[in-house]
């Protein structure tokens, strides 16, 4: 099965930690990231995709893909 998530945080460093702790975890990224400028915050947002491909494992609507 293939897993997708999409991570989101602040464009800083702790951004950064949470995409590089997603490769170490065996997900991939995909496609380019993602900036957005938060009006209501004034900071910018980042955005990036990662997938992983995962056997033994059937969909379930209530997993945590963040555990996997």
């Amino acid at each position: 099965m293939q897993l997708y998530r999409f991570l989101t945080g602040p464009d800083d460093a702790s951004f950064c930690h949470k995409v590089t702790e997603a490769l170490n975890k065996g997900w991939a990224l995909h496609g380019s990231p993602q900036y957005s400028y938060d009006e209501t915050t004034k900071t910018m947002r980042c955005g990036q995709a990662v997938i992983k491909s995962v056997e033994n494992l059937s969909y379930n609507p209530e997993m945590k893909l963040s555990e996997q």
